[in-house]
Formats: structure tokens, sequence, C-alpha cells
């Protein structure tokens, strides 16, 4: 059964194709083209999806003003409906595409209706979209419930370009500095240092936001779970992918593996807490024997991965599953705990609450050190 408030976002959504996106005559029981609800002549039952997929293929903020024949969306779902199912306890629902609106704002507007709705009703949702402004759209849909949140955003570049007239450049300084503000914290994976004024670094330090080079992060990858399991909104451009592995990103040829890739996106499924994932930048006639494609698709499929992981960890009310470590470092007493299930790590701040840190934090603290992402979180307060 599906739900009522649902008939409400039909006016902004165009159905797929399923038949189209097949190469033959259709998909095989283990395909997940043949397991994913997709809104094709009725719209899906989603009350118990745990995902549900959009497609907005807006790129007017990145520039581009031409309507393509083809839609970029739909070309990550032709490699994705091809996967095999191995995550059955994982159930996905395809809402179809946004309909493209007369002006960017309407889109805009169309997109945040559209994740609001479905978010309301307690689904994860993954937006795969155009250009990187779209997160603005992502972002509002807190904004407008008055939620404070947490950001991650995985990008090569950091945009606040404001020398730029393009939103897809500039589109991080109104997130960030809008007022009223709902950004409680801000995390940046993967920048590359030579596209990044020195500047602008030290104003994001001053706010107490985080930002990780994509070097530091690739020497130990399991290091960013915690930031993305703190995290409400994922934010992905595909520029963050090396060109060999992702050969529609034009900006660099630098940057994270395919594989790296898909670990950020499986940390975003693991995440109870992350309610909107958007993977931005995707442009098909850019694209090169659709690897790209074929790239975002296999991130998804390890999104799935995390969520299968996620339905395994327990709530940390849950005390009889958790490893319990009470310590004190530099006078200051606290307790981390560790899941019995996943092995994954807490750490408990001076007014009682939990946040995600890692086995590292641990050490550091049993060495009578303090943690940076625990001193962090304090001084945000």
């Amino acid at each position: 059964m599906a739900f009522d408030s649902i008939d409400t976002i039909l006016d902004f959504l165009e159905p797929v194709n399923k038949h189209l996106l097949s190469d033959d005559e259709g998909y095989k029981d283990t395909q997940l083209g043949n397991n994913i609800a997709a809104y094709e002549n009725n719209f899906p039952d989603i009350e118990h999806a745990d995902l549900v997929i959009v497609g907005c293929d807006e790129n007017r903020g990145g520039g581009v003003f031409q309507k393509n024949s083809t839609s970029s969306a739909d070309a990550v779902r032709k490699e994705l409906y091809k996967l095999f199912q191995w995550h059955k306890e994982v159930h996905v629902a395809d809402a179809g595409n946004i309909k493209p609106g007369a002006t960017m704002q309407d889109t805009y507007a169309a997109l945040r209706t559209v994740v609001s709705e479905l978010m309301k009703h307690g689904r994860k949702v993954l937006i795969i979209g155009g250009s990187h402004d779209l997160t603005l759209a992502q972002y509002d849909v807190y904004a407008k419930q008055n939620k404070i949140i947490e950001a991650v955003v995985v990008d090569a570049a950091i945009d606040l370009n404001m020398d730029s007239v393009l939103p897809a450049d500039n589109f991080l300084m109104q997130l960030l500095t809008s007022e009223p503000n709902f950004i409680r914290h801000y995390n940046h994976i993967g920048f590359q240092s030579y596209f990044v004024h020195p500047g602008m670094l030290e104003t994001i330090d001053k706010l107490r936001f985080d930002c990780f080079r994509v070097g530091k992060v690739k020497e130990n990858m399991e290091d960013m779970e915690p930031v993305v399991r703190n995290a409400d909104l994922f934010s992905f451009d595909i520029s963050a992918i090396q060109h060999a592995h992702a050969p529609a990103n034009h900006l660099t040829p630098n940057g994270f593996t395919g594989e790296e890739a898909c670990m950020l996106m499986q940390y975003a499924g693991m995440s109870n807490n992350v309610s909107s994932i958007g993977i931005y930048g995707y442009r098909e006639e850019l694209d090169t024997n659709a690897l790209t494609a074929k790239q975002i698709s296999h991130m998804l499929w390890y999104l799935m991965d995390g969520i299968l992981k996620g339905k395994q960890e327990a709530r940390l009310t849950e005390q009889h599953n958790f490893n319990e470590f009470r310590i004190a470092f530099a006078e200051v007493e606290t307790t981390f705990l560790q899941s019995k299930k996943t092995g994954r790590w807490w750490v408990q701040l001076p007014e009682g609450n939990y946040i995600a840190c890692s086995h590292h934090d641990y050490i550091i603290a049993s060495q009578n050190d303090i943690p940076e992402r625990w001193l962090r979180a304090v001084e945000r307060g």
C-alpha cells in the first residue's frame, strides 16, 4: 500500500522506461533491474524501501544549457540494473526523474519537494544529479524543516569560487553562510590542494569546519567512516574520482580510485544518520564507453552493501551490544563504546552525547593525548 501523500509529488516526476534501458529482452531474476521497484506505469510502494532513487539532470548551474536528448541518470540506471542482487534484505525503489523546470530554481524547488516528501516517510534518498549546485536543493530539505545538520561533501575542489558566475563553482558560500543557517558542522573530503586558495582553508578552519586533503585520506580511508557516519547530508562530486576511473571527470587526472569511491559510498550506506545522498557532476556526453556510469553504478551497489551492514548495527541504548571503555586523558574522563556487532567506535562528549569516532581516537586517548576529533567537537559546542 503506497502512502497517500506521495500523490502530491507525481506532477514533478517522469517515469522510468526499463525496457529502453535493457540491452536485451529484460533482466534475470537475480539482476537489480528485476529487484528494484521502479516508477513505470504506477508509482512503487515505498513503505518498506530502504533507499529511494531520484534522477535529476539539471546542469544549468554548471553552465550547460542545452537539453540533452539522453538522460545521464538513465545512463547510470542502465548500468545499475545490470548488476546482480546480493542484498536481498535491502529494498530499493526508483522514483524516476525530476521533470526539468523552466528555470534552474524551478528544478531546485521540484527536487526539494520530492526529496522532502520521501524523507518525511523515513526513506533514505539517493539523488543521481546534474551539476553539483543541486546540493543546495538537497540542503534546503533540512532548512525548510529547521533541522540543524552535519554535511559531508566529497569533491576535488572547494566550491567557494566567487569569481565564477556558475552556481556549481560557488554554491558552498550560500550553503555555509546563508541566514538562518542550519549547518552545525561541515566536512570536505578529498580536496586537491592545487585547486584551493591557501587562505580559503584558513577561513574554513576558523569556522571549525574540517577539510581532508585527498592524499591524507588515501593514507587511511577507514578514518573517514566516522566522519560520514556523523553526517545527515552526503554529497559526492565525481570530480573527486581519478579520470582513469571516471572518464567523465574532466577536471583532474588525480583523486580517489574507483574502489576508494565505493568505500566512501559504503560508509554513507552504513550510517543511520545519513538521510540524503547526492552523486553529482556526471554528464553522459563526456563519458567513454559508459565507464563513469559503470563506476557510479558500482558505488550504488556498495551503498546498498553499506545499508545492509548498517541494519546489523545495534542502538547505542542497547548496552549489552557494546564494549565500554572508561578512560581519562588530559584530566578529562570520558567513555568509548565499541560495537560488538560491527566493531565501530563512539566517544562521549562532556554534555553526555556520543559522536562517531575511530579505534585510532581511542588509542590516542589511552596514551593520555586529546583526540583531535573529540577536541574539535567540543570546541564547536
